[in-house]
């Protein structure tokens, strides 16, 4: 079954801000979280409540977003096969409590859990590859812009020969207490942000952040046989993480450009020969093109336009397995121009002594015809 479009889901436009969709999330999970539905009800509310939860994580992410809005449900789903790595984004599952402190946390400032390691963002690249490449592979050295470990501090923000300590406010837990009345809920530390540490003597390098903004050059090894839409995953060449958390990954989009004579059906590829009409006619041998070289193909006598050849084995063998493809060439007869007088003369001549043979030489004109009169004739024409 197919996934519903994520802004259907959480009842949102295309156009909707950070802060529309993360109140429509909320709503959505305060009515369908498990442990407030049970029974038969309990069921469809465990499945809506998951597809909200997905489609936030999707939509609440920028980088994500962008993805979904370009690509759809497969600009974010997990690369599998070549860059390998799970599917999706996981499960939905967990407490209403989870609920509760990500809807109530937010109120005094800050999330459950928001000192806690942060996983780097995803990146996407675009790379364009000529339908050689694209069939027989190849290595491409590529230059991205990235948020990467502060190499001056190894991340920790804090100059070379110091360290962060312990924040005074939260004692390294990122996160205080906060009561109003009879109600208490975590907030995260104003003091430390929700790192649990404090910089007093800041890298100056990264000014403390433990990241810095720099380009750099990856080989991406590109598998034979890929296809636009196609993405190769390369794990950990994302952003670098915050707090010492992983860095995310970088998805290489495949597009292959067109190609002047080839175009691409799966595995198969498809050309157009064109031939004269007296090889048409007559018959003959023609070289045609394949990504492997040249070879030879046989018109028969009486080749119609249009007529597809298939040279099995020249088409591709397809990344993810399977028997290689075919080459389809569709001859397209054609009509000589510029003729001087003594061809249209010679045409003349020869278009005269055909005609003598009426079906036998145009046996499709001539049911054509056949058909015209008789259409005339039931109409009264």
């Amino acid at each position: 079954m197919s996934k519903r479009d994520y802004y259907e889901v959480l009842g949102v436009s295309r156009t909707a801000t950070s802060v529309e969709i993360k109140k429509a999330y909320r709503k959505l999970a305060m009515k369908y979280h498990p442990d407030r539905n049970s029974g038969e009800d309990g069921e469809q509310a465990e499945i809506k409540f998951k597809e909200a939860k997905q489609a936030y994580e999707v939509l609440s992410d920028d980088q994500k977003r962008a993805a979904y809005d370009q690509f759809g449900h497969a600009g974010v789903e997990g690369a599998s096969g070549m860059g390998g790595g799970s599917g999706g984004f996981g499960g939905a599952g967990g407490s209403f409590s989870d609920i509760f402190g990500d809807v109530f946390g937010d109120i005094f400032g800050g999330g459950r859990g928001a000192h806690r390691h942060q996983r780097g963002a995803d990146m996407g690249y675009n790379l364009e590859l000529s339908l050689e490449d694209a069939v027989r592979g190849t290595t491409v050295k590529i230059r991205v812009p990235a948020q990467v470990v502060c190499d001056a501090c190894g991340g920790s923000g804090a100059r070379k020969g110091t360290s962060p300590k312990a924040c005074s406010t939260c004692g390294g837990s990122g996160q205080v207490r906060m009561q109003q009345g009879f109600f208490i809920a975590q907030q995260t530390c104003p003091t430390c942000h929700g790192r649990g540490v404090q910089i007093d003597d800041p890298c100056q390098a990264c000014h403390g952040q433990g990241r810095i903004q720099k380009h750099k050059t990856l080989s991406v090894k590109v598998p034979a046989g890929v296809d636009s839409g196609d993405r190769i995953r390369l794990a950990g060449e994302g952003e670098a993480g915050e707090n010492g958390g992983p860095a995310g990954d970088l998805y290489v989009q495949i597009h292959v450009k067109p190609h002047p004579i080839f175009e691409r059906d799966d595995a198969n590829l498809y050309c157009e020969v064109p031939i004269p009409f007296t090889t048409a006619a007559l018959g003959g041998e023609l070289e045609v093109p394949t990504l492997e070289g040249k070879v030879k193909l046989k018109v028969p006598a009486g080749t119609q336009t249009g007529k597809l050849f298939r040279i099995r084995g020249k088409g591709i063998k397809p990344v993810r397995g399977g028997a290689v493809g075919d080459l389809l060439c569709k001859v397209v007869v054609e009509t000589p121009i510029n003729l001087n007088d003594e061809q249209k003369e010679l045409l003349q001549q020869l278009d005269e002594s055909l005609r003598g043979g009426g079906r036998k030489h145009s046996p499709n004109a001539s049911s054509w015809l056949d058909g015209v009169k008789s259409f005339f004739k039931e109409m009264g024409f």
